[in-house]
């Protein structure tokens, strides 16, 4: 029988249950491009179908089983040979024996749990994926099907607003003021800025949104920051007893919630950074730590059954309620 099964090959397809209505985000890939994926939450189920399809009909499809695999796994790029897997589920679709024709396999993941948020950054990634195998005595047969998964926050109790001075000696005394320290992320920076000793010609002066990504453990830690917005305050002298406004949109930018310590691996944090220049160029700092969190505001069509349900974990029971009386109403 192997001698018949010889030369015979196969396609797979990975096709999830609720693709028509699921939606999807886009998401950047390692080579900076944007592609979108399926968007899935934490405790959501995944399930579909893996279609094989034999190339050659007529022969027999010799092979060892066929599986599929949910995966969370974490890649730092200077050790790509190692990925640090943090959710590895297996289902088992058909035991060793042969395909005489193109089959299709049903697949369900219960109730995923999902923890981190899907990254792509400049020394990491974090992704989940199905991986559907032939297992075959020679070489496998595989397809893998990328999805991103978002994490959901609830509105912060506790959200202080900042303050901070910048001084220098008989020069310059500035305080300046935000409303809170954690933002979604689609939320303004408002804050003000004021002048209590101008000493120095200042000719410039702006915030800064970095971005620190920070990887590794120990010896051999690695810092990527990345500036992720420019707001100029203002271009010329100040004078003493002026404040200036401060309104800065988040939600023109490319940002992540803040991710602490990732399964020991990475973070990722995002600081406010007041420049300062002088008529001689010299520059003047002043960094802040802000929180970034992602808003749970899951109530959409193309939200399933499911996503409702996950998100009264996030923001209580009142919330959830709505979201499933929501999809009731799209869906008549």
């Amino acid at each position: 029988m192997s001698f018949f099964s010889f030369g015979q090959s196969a396609e797979i397809d990975i096709v999830l249950n609720d693709a028509e209505t699921r939606k999807k985000a886009e998401h950047k890939t390692e080579d900076g491009k944007k592609d979108k994926y399926f968007l899935f939450y934490d405790g959501e189920t995944v399930s579909g179908k893996v279609n094989v399809t034999l190339k050659n009909p007529g022969k027999r499809l010799e092979h060892q089983g066929i599986k599929i695999e949910f995966i969370g796994q974490i890649e730092l790029y200077y050790d790509r040979g190692n990925h640090h897997e943090f959710v590895s589920l297996v289902k088992d679709l058909a035991r060793p024996g042969e395909m005489a024709q193109s089959q299709t396999f049903d697949f369900e993941f219960t109730h995923v749990e999902k923890p981190y948020e899907s990254y792509t950054g400049q020394n990491v990634k974090l992704r989940y994926f199905l991986r559907a195998t032939i297992s075959r005595r020679l070489n496998d047969i595989c397809k893998e099907m990328d999805i991103v998964v978002h994490t959901l926050s609830t509105y912060p109790e506790l959200n202080s607003s900042i303050k901070m001075e910048v001084g220098i000696e008989d020069g310059l005394h500035i305080e300046f003021e935000y409303n809170k320290s954690k933002y979604h992320l689609k939320d303004v920076i408002v804050g003000k800025i004021y002048f209590l000793l101008v000493r120095i010609k200042i000719k410039h002066m702006e915030i800064d949104i970095i971005k620190r990504e920070t990887t590794g453990t120990g010896p051999n830690v690695y810092h990527e920051n990345d500036t992720i917005a420019k707001y100029e305050i203002m271009d010329g002298a100040p004078v003493r007893g002026e404040s200036i406004p401060i309104r800065l949109f988040l939600a023109g930018y490319e940002m992540t919630p803040t991710m602490r310590d990732v399964n020991k691996k990475f973070s990722v944090r995002y600081y406010l950074n007041l420049v300062l220049i002088d008529e001689e160029e010299r520059r003047y700092f002043k960094q802040q730590e802000i929180t970034l969190w992602r808003k749970g505001d899951i109530v959409r069509k193309s939200m399933s059954h499911q996503a409702a349900i996950a998100s009264q974990r996030f923001e209580g029971s009142a919330s959830a309620e709505k979201a499933l009386s929501q999809a009731k109403e799209d869906d008549n």
